[in-house]
């Protein structure tokens, strides 16, 4: 049975345990409301380390004004029932007292400069602010062997490598590949505020991608297939922040350059946002 820890000195207990006994320890972190994604995360960390702990914390430095911080679901019960069947050991369940011990407003925080700066982060500004300084803090709680992340939210990831190198971390990362519903939508906590047709509807993001993808290999301009992924978004009903191809840096590549891309999305679909993107090339 899975073990929920609410203490930081417990937490480091447990931690220090099981580095007397030689093992290897993951982390997952998660703002929780989990589902199979996350589950995914679980399974891939447990087969780099011996140990996995996932951290459930809905980060507060992490959303907007505007955004949905107050009605983003927590169901701590449900995902340490779900925890438990996928792997983890154990559940990190911080209070934001715990996570912040001198106030949200009064807190140390980490700014990642250039990658935190475009797409999302000039969407959100101060969205990566909150995301490199509760990782930071989940590492230094944690110290991870191995910290593992989706590949969902690409920004993110890049922005934790950033600052994974810069500030030294000796935490090993790994990036897990999507995972997908049967019609193609990325699975997100945020899917279950569609309704039943916007779920539908929602997978047209990703049969964008895939278009994106074969325009860019059928020798299209950038600017062409990019203006024509927002038309085609708005088409479906959508309302894009961004539909562009960058490289895996998020810099923006030249026509005719070689090399891995991605495409990325966001977009709205009724009050829901949506994020998704597909690498391709190489």
């Amino acid at each position: 049975m899975i073990e929920t820890i609410t203490d930081l000195a417990a937490l480091r207990a447990r931690v220090a345990q099981w580095r007397r006994e030689g093992l290897r320890v993951a982390l997952v972190p998660t703002m929780g409301n989990l589902h199979e994604g996350h589950y995914s995360l679980v399974r891939l960390a447990r087969q780099h380390a011996d140990r996995v702990i996932t951290s459930v914390f809905v980060n507060p430095t992490q959303f907007g004004p505007n955004e949905d911080f107050s009605r983003y679901p927590r169901t701590p019960e449900a995902d340490a029932l779900g925890l438990g069947a996928a792997g983890c050991d154990v559940m990190w369940l911080p209070t934001v007292e715990t996570m912040y011990p001198y106030g949200v407003e009064a807190t140390v925080r980490v700014q990642v400069p250039g990658v935190s700066t475009t797409l999302e982060g000039a969407h959100r500004p101060g969205h990566f602010d909150g995301v490199a300084t509760v990782v930071s803090r989940l590492f230094n709680q944690v110290q991870p062997d191995v910290a593992v992340f989706g590949r969902k939210d690409y920004q993110q990831l890049a922005v934790i490598r950033y600052m994974v190198r810069d500030l030294a971390f000796a935490i090993e990362l790994v990036g897990a590949d999507i995972v997908r519903e049967g019609n193609g939508l990325a699975m997100s906590s945020r899917n279950q505020y569609l309704s039943a047709d916007e779920r539908g509807t929602a997978a047209a993001i990703h049969r964008c991608l895939l278009a994106m993808r074969d325009a860019i290999a059928a020798g299209t301009p950038r600017a062409a297939v990019e203006a024509e992924a927002v038309k085609r978004l708005e088409a479906d009903g959508f309302v894009p922040d961004y539909a562009v191809v960058r490289r895996p840096d998020l810099t923006e590549p030249a026509d005719g350059e070689g090399g891995p891309r991605v495409a990325l999305i966001a977009a709205r679909l009724g009050r829901t946002r949506l994020i998704d993107n597909l690498e391709f090339g190489g």
